[in-house]
């Protein structure tokens, strides 16, 4: 498994209502330390594009420094579990992968206990496999959840004061795209197609 940082995700600079940079943090932070001073009615904000979470820059030094200090840092990356048979006390002995399983308290029924007790492989592998399945049943709707919360901090920072900003964001939580399109559609374009974009992952076009 490894692990990402989320200065790995690209970003995207607005001054104003309109895009300065996109790309990698180091890139946009390089775009953003050598573009025009902004107007303070205009100030240059950064976002992920995964989240909507503003991202603060530290533009001092030289660009070499500027892009080493934004770089994502190398990938942790841990071992990857071949089998469910292992607990976390056991030894690592020959070809016997390690976990990394965290040991923590469960609280259940004594049903469930002795549910999962009669289980191929005991509890603890009963229960890391319900977990993987109810993961993957739920990775769309969470994902979906995520792009909404994304668009709507996107939309709280630029957003907040065009029209329609509440229609649009009953909206995007309805997943309506039509109301959305609708109700966004005198907003600058810039803005209008990002927040889009997060909200729906179109290639920056319109809901």
């Amino acid at each position: 498994m490894t692990t990402v940082s989320l200065a790995a995700a690209p970003h995207t600079a607005f001054a104003g209502h309109h895009i300065l940079a996109s790309g990698s943090l180091a890139d946009v932070a390089l775009a953003v330390k050598h573009a025009p001073p902004s107007s303070p009615s205009a100030p240059v904000l950064i976002f992920n594009d995964r989240t909507g979470h503003q991202v603060d820059l530290n533009l001092s030094g030289t660009d070499e420094e500027v892009v080493a200090r934004h770089a994502p840092p190398p990938p942790v990356v841990a071992d990857t579990p071949e089998s469910d048979d292992a607990t976390p006390e056991a030894p690592r002995g020959r070809g016997r992968p390690k976990l990394g399983v965290v040991p923590r308290e469960v609280t259940l029924l004594p049903r469930h206990w002795d549910w999962l007790a009669a289980q191929p492989g005991g509890a603890s592998v009963a229960l890391r496999k319900l977990v993987e399945q109810a993961r993957r049943d739920n990775e769309v709707r969470d994902r979906k959840r995520e792009r909404q919360e994304a668009a709507y901090l996107f939309m709280c920072s630029l957003a907040g004061n065009l029209p329609g900003f509440e229609e649009a964001t009953r909206a995007l939580y309805a997943d309506d795209r039509k109301r959305y399109a609708e109700q966004v559609a005198s907003w600058p374009e810039d803005v209008r197609n990002y927040a889009s974009r997060l909200a729906w992952e179109t290639d920056g076009g319109e809901a």
